[in-house]
């Protein structure tokens, strides 16, 4: 797959050097020739050559998540207000004299 870019992109860019030292050619022609030509093209390929791969990396992370989720609902908590106490203060609160 990195050949097939790095050709296209090697002819894309020979296509604009062509264009810029022609003598009816531009540099800003030559600009848009690899922009249009190369770029462009290039990176819709490469971003829909990569889409299943984005979409597997994903489920992956989804499905690990998961898996972390049920592993903590089946560990048993050690929180203080996990069983059937009632949660309270350490400390009983004391009340200022008037």
């Amino acid at each position: 797959m990195h050949l097939v870019v790095i050709a296209w992109l090697y002819v894309a860019l020979m296509m604009a050097v062509a264009e810029a030292t022609n003598t009816n050619g531009t540099v800003l022609g030559a600009v848009f020739t690899f922009l249009l030509y190369g770029l462009g093209p290039v990176a819709l390929v490469v971003y829909l050559m990569g889409a299943p791969g984005r979409r597997k990396a994903i489920r992956a992370r989804e499905a690990a998540e998961r898996e972390d989720a049920m592993r903590a609902a089946a560990a048993p908590s050690i929180a203080p207000d996990a069983g059937s106490e009632t949660a309270a203060d350490a400390i009983p609160p004391v009340r200022e004299k008037t």
